[in-house]
């Protein structure tokens, strides 16, 4: 039986928009053609897409990857390791979820060839040898912490929030763990994290005041309220895309009957609906810049 992600999970319980999404659209409108996405290339398109990107500058590579995943259709946990608890592919580019396309994007961005995607996809996703146990499932424990720590990550948000940005925390419990959802995750004990982690977050009325001020390429991760028997906060996360006077969410939405897909959404509607969720409320935004790690960084960092 498929393994469940606990970020996946918790968004079951967010209201599913009516497709097509309000105030989304398929791509940001350039005037020119959409591109095609990365299912409908060849292996050696791919290839040579990856190798000929690999001289611009990140944040240039992140947008144009990343834009190839419109239209992508939104699959509930797509990614596995393959074989045990979770058998699914660990790569796969016809489906996606709201984590694994910006996994996937981000190790397609960083790559210099595409031989190098597979290592650094694990990278990104693994905390250290690549297995269900040692995935980073918890964004605030695990996948934001380790990283940050191997280099792929910088927290940007009181650089762009500033003195609207406010410090908050997830505590995850012995009690956390015993909740539904938690044990969902079918971690052993050896391997579920516990303690207090702390985040910036630029509250959710305050967000639009900032927005134009954050680049293209930013990862956008949305926080809710903490909750004790939940063990992350963190219910969603895309890429900033600055367009013309607009900023937008280039993200994998849900919808209903399985309609969901990668979009670039108006970021004031995805916030405006999002502000409208009552039974657990949306407290605000984390952004993170990514990065490409110095030479001998990117160590593996194991979980508590």
């Amino acid at each position: 039986m498929k393994a469940l992600v606990l970020l996946s999970a918790l968004l079951a319980h967010a209201p599913a928009a009516a497709t097509p999404p309000a105030g989304a659209t398929p791509a940001v409108q350039t005037g020119r053609p959409a591109p095609v996405v990365w299912a409908s290339l060849s292996p050696q398109e791919r290839a040579a897409f990856i190798t000929q990107e690999a001289a611009l500058p990140l944040r240039e590579r992140l947008l144009r990857v990343s834009e190839r995943f419109l239209g992508t259709p939104y699959v509930h946990s797509p990614l596995g390791e393959g074989r045990g608890v979770d058998p699914d592919p660990p790569f796969r580019l016809d489906a996606v979820d709201c984590l694994t396309f910006v996994e996937q994007a981000l190790a397609m961005s960083l790559a210099n060839a595409e031989a190098e995607v597979p290592t650094l996809l694990e990278r990104l996703r693994y905390a250290s040898t690549p297995a269900y146990e040692n995935r980073n499932h918890l964004m605030e424990a695990q996948w934001l912490p380790n990283n940050q720590r191997k280099g792929f990550l910088v927290d940007v948000t009181r650089r762009y929030g500033g003195e609207d940005t406010v410090r908050v925390q997830k505590t995850l419990t012995p009690l956390t763990w015993t909740s539904r959802s938690s044990q969902a995750l079918g971690l052993p004990k050896t391997h579920q994290p516990r303690g207090t982690y702390g985040l910036n977050m630029i509250p959710l009325e305050r967000v639009m005041a900032h927005a134009r001020q954050v680049p293209s390429g930013t990862i956008l991760i949305v926080l809710r309220e903490d909750l004790p028997l939940k063990a992350t906060r963190v219910t969603h996360l895309g890429f900033v895309v600055q367009k013309g006077r607009r900023t937008w969410l280039r993200h994998a939405r849900r919808g209903v009957d399985g309609n969901g897909r990668v979009v670039d959404e108006d970021l004031e509607t995805f916030l405006a609906r999002n502000a409208k969720y009552d039974k657990w409320k949306v407290s605000g935004v984390s952004l993170y810049e990514p990065h490409l790690p110095e030479a001998g960084g990117g160590e593996l960092v194991r979980s508590p």
